[in-house]
């Protein structure tokens, strides 16, 4: 019998987007599963669309419009809100005024790494990307005084960074660094990197006549809402399509993507979503995958060419390959079964292993090892007894949450009141802030530096263990004042020489090398039970070689402490410390918070603060509730002078933080009336015997001086107030 080739067919229909009943399009847009229209149509809530007008889809998880939806790259493309200081109404309280925010906590969804980019518009525009105030990226674009036509994107009126990876959370904040040429509106905002390379040339003019532009998304589905739907699935599916972890998203979320097995096309997320390509009735029908002289079959997933005279199998064979088939899969069964009980014994440990490792347990023992410290005052804590320490991580345990994470209140076996801090997320960049952290604290012995007693690294996200510290944080008592607990002048005045000295410590002989913590603010200064400073939060602090006056990093801190020297240059010095301590002298002295708002701008306290030594105005902005009588003035004069040191716009000019503790102790000295330093020995034996010789030589010359003279280096003018 002749065969002939196989002829085109009528085509197959086309395999389906959504589930049976469910719409697949919401105007222009198509809404594939999981996403869907309607109730019952989408996998979960996160992938519900409303379909608004009838043309208008949005997620109602998330409330962003979405214009298209790929299920190929796992991807979304999304309307996104532009922010400008044009919107900025100049009668709204600061305090109150909200800023652009996007969460994505919690949801299947996170900013495209690739494809987004952050982006500044107008002059004179620092903008930045911050999670609880702290920058995470940012860009400045400066003035074009020339005012030349808009070409490109790269620092001149418009500028542009990458994103960090696994974004979830995008804040905007911009600041003006200089009132020198400031024209028109500024923007911020995250874009699609292609539609914005299209318009950049006319970029002010569609800005400044829309409020949003595009934001591509990744998105997957959680492991356990699919667990659930594929259940209800035939075994077939399994064969047609294939789900895993995407690297798209961090492993610990289990967020799953699925695409359809080679040789099938369509919906891989649907039963029966994924059908056979028939590769002999491609089209358009010229095409040929197999010779001429050769047949065309068309298999599942496949296709075989083959001769004319193809044997038939024998219906014997085909009944012994079946009984062959089923007792391979009853022996396939028990052999399953036996190793599950096997797998079910070693995945606990398995498990703590690969979160070690996860969490850089590796990093931190061999850096551990690398330098002088007793590694047994830092205890590695199992998992078990932390969550009986904290009762599973209750939420009536929570003492606050940030974003680098939440800290409980635990209560350990030995009955030591403990704070676990437990990370948000876990990526490359934390995984080394975090074994940055135990490394400088298990250097680090100091009563105003709060005390790490250790670590747990087997959980999916690593957890720190530190003593507690019962009063809260420097911020709070400043910015939120209390009636029944007013937070004195002397109060102010012995924190801030407590901080200074413990800056000292880790500037001078805390390890081998001097240590910079990075990020001095006043919601980093912890208050004990006696209202005693506690420096917190080393995630960022770097130890550096004596031989070095700087390091060039990535720029990291919180707006309002951030040395300017350091945002520009991205180098690090010791002096950098010192800004963001003259910082928090002016809070002490102020109550304001480090970043306020005047008219349209965003203006900096220590802007404020020398503008008003200036003009000879400083009794304008200090905190009324302290200035309660003549001799508490001069003393907030004379640390204001050495405040204006500390925040020296030259870092060469700044003082160092041994002579900063010296005026501050000179200063608390006068207000004691005594002439030797309080807490003298127990407060700066640490330091060193030739730091200590050289303050009592100090202390000793300002001993045969009167109590004016403690003044006179500062060139005090007290001012005046009226109560």
């Amino acid at each position: 019998m002749q065969h002939k080739k196989h002829q085109p067919c009528k085509q197959a229909p086309p395999p389906p987007l959504a589930k049976p009943g469910c719409s697949t399009q919401c105007g222009d847009v198509e809404i594939p599963f999981p996403f869907g229209v309607g109730a019952g149509c989408s996998i979960d809530e996160w992938y519900a669309i409303e379909c608004r007008n009838g043309s208008k889809p949005f997620i109602k998880g998330i409330g962003l419009e979405v214009l298209g939806i790929s299920l190929e790259e796992g991807t979304m493309l999304v309307n996104h809100p532009i922010f400008s200081d044009c919107d900025i109404d100049d009668n709204e309280d600061p305090e109150k005024r909200s800023y652009p925010s996007t969460d994505l906590e919690g949801s299947p969804f996170q900013f495209n790494q690739m494809k987004n980019r952050f982006t500044g518009v107008g002059s004179n525009n620092a903008a930045f990307m911050t999670i609880d105030q702290e920058p995470i990226a940012g860009c400045m674009s400066q003035c074009d005084k020339d005012e030349s036509e808009e070409v490109g994107c790269f620092g001149i009126n418009c500028c542009q960074t990458r994103i960090p990876r696994h974004l979830k959370v995008f804040n905007a904040t911009m600041v003006s660094m200089s009132e020198s040429c400031k024209r028109g509106c500024r923007y911020s905002f995250l874009v699609q990197q292609n539609w914005f390379q299209t318009y950049m040339n006319n970029r002010m003019r569609i800005i400044s006549y829309t409020t949003e532009v595009p934001v591509t998304l990744d998105w997957g589905v959680y492991y356990q809402s699919f667990g659930l739907y594929e259940s209800s699935k035939s075994k077939a599916y399994n064969f047609t399509s294939k789900c895993g972890n995407s690297d798209q998203f961090r492993s610990s979320l289990s967020i799953i993507q699925c695409s359809c097995r080679q040789g099938y096309v369509g919906n891989p997320y649907l039963l029966k979503g994924c059908q056979d390509v028939d590769e002999c009735n491609q089209q358009p029908p010229n095409i040929d995958v197999c010779p001429s002289s050769m047949i065309c079959e068309n298999l599942p997933g496949t296709y075989k060419c083959s001769g004319y005279n193809v044997p038939r199998v024998p219906r014997k064979s085909v009944i012994l390959t079946g009984i062959g088939g089923g007792l391979g899969l009853v022996f396939a069964l028990l052999g399953a079964w036996w190793l599950h009980k096997a797998l079910k014994k070693r995945k606990e440990q398995q498990l703590k292993e690969k979160n070690f490792k996860q969490n850089g347990g590796l990093l931190l023992r061999q850096q551990l090892s690398s330098i002088e410290v007793n590694v047994d005052k830092i205890k590695i804590f199992n998992s078990k007894e932390l969550a009986k320490a904290t009762d599973n991580f209750n939420m009536a345990r929570m003492l606050g949450r940030g974003g680098q994470g939440t800290v409980y209140k635990g209560m350990l076996r030995d009955g030591r009141i403990v704070a676990v801090k437990k990370s948000k997320i876990v990526d490359e960049r934390k995984i080394r802030e975090f074994i940055n952290e135990v490394v400088i604290l298990s250097q680090i012995s100091h009563r105003n530096v709060v005390k790490l007693w250790g670590c747990c690294l087997e959980t999916e996200v690593p957890l720190l263990v530190y003593e507690f510290i019962p009063n809260g944080t420097l911020y709070e008592y400043l910015h939120t004042p209390n009636d029944e607990f007013p937070f004195t002048w002397e109060m102010r005045l012995r924190i801030a020489m407590e901080v200074a000295g413990a800056l000292t410590y880790l500037h001078l002989t805390a390890a081998s090398f001097p240590i910079y913590h990075r990020d001095i603010k006043s919601s980093n200064i912890l208050l004990d039970d006696k209202y005693r400073a506690k420096i917190a939060d080393f995630g960022t602090s770097k130890s550096f070689s004596p031989d070095k006056t700087h390091v060039t990093t990535r720029v990291q801190g919180t707006f309002g402490y951030l040395d300017p020297e350091y945002f520009q240059s991205s180098q690090f010095t010791e002096k950098s410390d010192v800004y963001s301590f003259g910082v928090v002298l002016v809070e002490l002295l102020t109550g304001k918070k480090p970043i306020s708002r005047i008219s349209e701008e965003s203006l900096s306290l220590v802007t404020l603060f020398l503008s008003s030594m200036e003009e000879d105005t400083l009794s304008d902005i200090m905190d009324a509730q302290v200035l309660n009588s003549h001799h508490v003035k001069e003393e907030m004069a004379a640390v204001a002078q050495l405040a204006k040191k500390c925040v020296n716009l030259n870092g060469k000019q700044r003082p160092t933080m041994k002579e900063v503790t010296q005026d501050l102790e000179s200063i608390r000295q006068w207000q004691t009336g005594s002439c030797v330093p309080l807490h003298y020995d127990e407060e700066f034996r640490d330091i060193g015997s030739e730091t200590s010789k050289s303050w009592e030589e100090d202390s000793t010359s300002r001993r045969s001086s009167s109590d004016d003279s403690v003044y006179s280096s500062w060139n005090v003018k007290p001012f005046s107030y009226t109560m």
